[in-house]
């Protein structure tokens, strides 16, 4: 043992022993430093030349960024603003008859679509005057009109269509009034008017107080009522209107109606008559078939001591206007109702405010449901019967208003009162129908039981009424977003939260970048095959996707039980995270047994027949471009941008945070949720935020997936119009400066506004967060 000891000191000595500094008491000199590289002078003057560029352009950007937003929004208001500005009149011509119409004598007014010539109808006769200049126009009358006093004048819904005079011996006489333009021999144009007179017809031994006249597709009709309180209906055949002969003149008896007769309407189809009484009675008369009538019932204006003054109808014969002694304007309409005779009744649907006196004219607007009422103070109100307001009141001259019209473009009003004077108005009107409450309340229209929320913008009738309702869009917006949602904003957080925490990281560096790939799918291709391809074959296919609902989950969960209990060391021998990709085969198989079973889970959970069982157990209809088509295809293609904001915003936590929660004793999961999720949550709450603006901007596959039925119904199986499919659908065919151009303007604003609101709760949302938990 000696020996060894020795021997290992002697080899110690044998090796090389370091070598000492010798001491010194003289200070070593400092190590000199590395002189600094030579720097030009241009150099030195280009960097912060270059620094200060750059700031500057990265300022501008951020300044044209702001100013394009800002521009973009004055644009927008730009458009929408002339919806809600007030209709002005201004008095632009004043001409007075020669001899001003007697007590409570009868006269109906008109004018040409260029407001140069208008024409009068009084009691001896029709008299043609130029507005400007006041100038009375020589016009023969026909002979059947010559030496017959009138008591009563109508016009068809119409003025082209001919007008009638009833006399006072019991005549009625129809005329046409002609307006033609003609070219001098100067170059100049002229108005030329003319009368023509049918041959009368014997009513009645009495004058005419009351006269309803028709024409049209429908055939002809006159209502009359006489001095004596006599109600009399005739239509006229084709053969009387041509040759004006009575020979296809029919009479229709007509029940008796109680009360003295105050007004008469009679619609365009003459299918319905109306009788107004100074009891305040509305008295419907329906004509069931050409030479037969019928009472359908009596229904009151406003009071029993209100009597009806006048009666008309607006623009397609459908909305009766009803107007009495005490100033009430309200208009009615149809509705089914099965406890009336015929199932129909007649129902009040807009009610304006009251004039100060009694109504005394009335005349309808020949481009919309506007109208015109006139009243024994001579104040003259417009008014729009979809909007229910009172768009202008002028207050006239204080004579009783005789007669008013509105011209053929609705941009003059011309007045006729008591003292002679006619008075024409330039008129702008152009957006009568739109206020807050038509865009965004329930309206009664016309055809309608009830106010609905409507949208529809256009029909093949020009007495179309248009609904303009912007809630229906809303309502799709929305429906559309919050489906879509459903979908994608659990599975992609949950898809980001498993490969930024439990995913090797070379597996997360290519599954990563293929899911972000899906963001570069064009929409309009999504959408092309969610319309063609996916919603016939959901249709198909629909309780196979039941099955999976239900199938798929039951599978992961067995496929997770099944992996815990293999042993350690066969998990051990695959990447961490690379468990999942045993669930491919597993999913596929029960996709494929959903698939093969379509059959038998419909019949076991639809009883054979799903789209049966759904309309029987809940009441709803399977539509195949419906919500689900598009929730599935919109999900798809929000989920790559909600996956790739959450991923980042989860890699990013400090691993030191998590390092932590681990070695305090915290499992994998509990540290995920208890601290990852907590400090990543305001960037996960941007990521929602950002995809809920992508949806909610979504074109293309909702206007190809959902059919753009604008219903309001949350039902799973139908379908739904959104504000920018809707905007993209309708604005080709919007005429410029018109009020669907500028309803779809105000949808545009309204998206933006809804946008700009949203992501600033969302940007004050993640500030809090971020505070509350230390962590962006």
């Amino acid at each position: 043992m000696a020996d060894v000891v020795k021997d290992q000191e002697a080899r110690l000595l044998l090796l090389p022993q370091p070598s000492r500094r010798p001491e010194t008491t003289a200070r070593q000199p400092a190590p000199r430093r590395r002189a600094p590289l030579p720097v030009s002078i241009h150099t030195i003057w280009l960097r912060p030349f270059l620094d200060r560029l750059a700031k500057r352009i990265i300022s501008l950007g951020g300044i044209a960024v702001i100013a394009s937003i800002l521009a973009m929004l004055a644009f927008l208001v730009m458009e929408v603003a002339p919806l809600f500005l007030p209709a002005t009149a201004r008095p632009i011509a004043q001409t007075s008859l020669a001899k001003p119409p007697a007590a409570d004598e009868p006269a109906l007014i008109g004018l040409d679509e260029h407001r140069n010539l208008a024409y009068v109808i009084k009691q001896d006769g029709i008299v043609f005057l130029e507005l400007e200049s006041g100038r009375v126009m020589p016009v023969e009358l026909p002979p059947a009109l010559q030496g017959k006093r009138i008591t009563a004048m109508a016009q068809s819904g119409n003025p082209l269509s001919g007008h009638m005079v009833g006399t006072a011996d019991g005549l009625v006489i129809p005329i046409k009034i002609a307006i033609t333009t003609v070219r001098l021999e100067s170059g100049a144009r002229a108005k030329q008017p003319s009368i023509a007179a049918a041959t009368p017809i014997k009513l009645a031994d009495v004058p005419i107080t009351a006269l309803a006249y028709r024409a049209g597709d429908h055939g002809s009709g006159i209502a009359a009522v006489t001095e004596s309180g006599e109600l009399a209906l005739i239509r006229l055949g084709s053969e009387s209107d041509e040759h004006g002969s009575e020979a296809g003149l029919s009479r229709v008896p007509l029940p008796q109606v109680q009360g003295r007769l105050s007004a008469v309407a009679l619609d365009a189809p003459l299918l319905n008559l109306y009788v107004g009484t100074d009891q305040g009675q509305v008295h419907h008369v329906r004509l069931t078939t050409p030479d037969r009538a019928e009472w359908a019932g009596a229904y009151p204006a406003e009071g029993t001591d209100d009597a009806v003054t006048q009666l008309g109808f607006l623009i397609g014969d459908r909305s009766l206007v009803v107007m009495t002694r005490n100033g009430s304007v309200s208009t009615w309409v149809q509705v089914r109702d099965p406890s009336q005779p015929g199932g129909w009744a007649l129902r009040q649907n807009h009610r304006f405010g009251p004039q100060r006196a009694s109504v005394t004219t009335f005349s309808s607007s020949q481009r919309d449901k506007g109208f015109v009422t006139g009243d024994a103070l001579g104040a003259a109100y417009l008014r729009h019967a979809t909007s229910e307001r009172t768009l202008l009141q002028l207050p006239g001259t204080g004579a009783p208003l005789v007669s008013v019209a509105l011209a053929p473009k609705a941009d003059g009003l011309l007045t006729y009162d008591a003292g002679g004077r006619l008075t024409l108005y330039d008129l702008h009107n152009p957006h009568p129908e739109v206020t807050w409450g038509t865009l965004f309340r329930p309206v009664w229209y016309e055809g309608y039981d009830g106010p609905a929320q409507v949208w529809q913008s256009s029909s093949g009738s020009d007495d179309f009424e248009p609904k303009l309702g912007l809630a229906p869009l809303a309502f799709g917006t929305l429906k559309g977003t919050c489906y879509a949602l459903l979908l994608a904003i659990p599975l992609a957080i949950l898809a980001a939260l498993f490969t930024s925490q439990f995913m090797h990281p070379s597996l997360r560096a290519a599954i990563k970048p293929a899911i972000e790939m899906m963001a570069a799918l064009p929409t309009v291709v999504l959408g092309f095959l969610a319309g063609l391809w996916l919603a016939p074959l959901l249709e198909r296919l629909f309780p196979a996707l039941v099955g999976m609902a239900v199938v798929l989950p039951t599978l992961v969960l067995l496929a997770a039980f099944l992996w815990r209990l293999c042993p350690r060391s066969f998990r051990h021998r695959f990447h961490h995270g690379a468990e999942a990709f045993w669930l491919i085969p597993l999913l596929a198989g029960g996709i494929l047994l959903c698939l093969l079973g379509n059959d038998a889970i419909e019949q076991i959970l639809f009883q054979g027949n799903f789209k049966v069982w759904l309309a029987q157990a809940f009441g709803l209809r399977y539509d195949q471009r419906n919500a689900v088509v598009v929730g599935i295809v919109m999900g798809m293609a929000i989920i790559p941008i909600i996956y790739s904001i959450s991923e980042e915003a989860l890699s990013n936590v400090p691993r030191n945070l998590v390092a932590g929660s681990l070695a305090l004793g915290a499992t994998r999961w509990q540290t995920v949720v208890h601290m990852v999720l907590l400090a990543a949550s305001p960037g996960i709450f941007s990521a929602v935020m950002i995809g809920f603006g992508r949806a909610i901007g979504e074109t293309m596959i909702v206007l190809m997936a959902t059919g753009n039925t604008p219903i309001m119904e949350w039902n799973w199986f139908n379908g739904f119009r959104t504000l920018s499919a809707n905007i993209a659908v309708e604005i080709p065919e919007a005429p410029h400066g018109g009020t669907l151009y500028r309803v779809l303007f105000l949808a545009a604003l309204l998206l933006f506004v809804v946008t700009f609101a949203v992501n600033t709760v969302a940007e004050v949302v993640r500030q809090r967060l971020k505070s509350r938990h230390g962590h962006a």
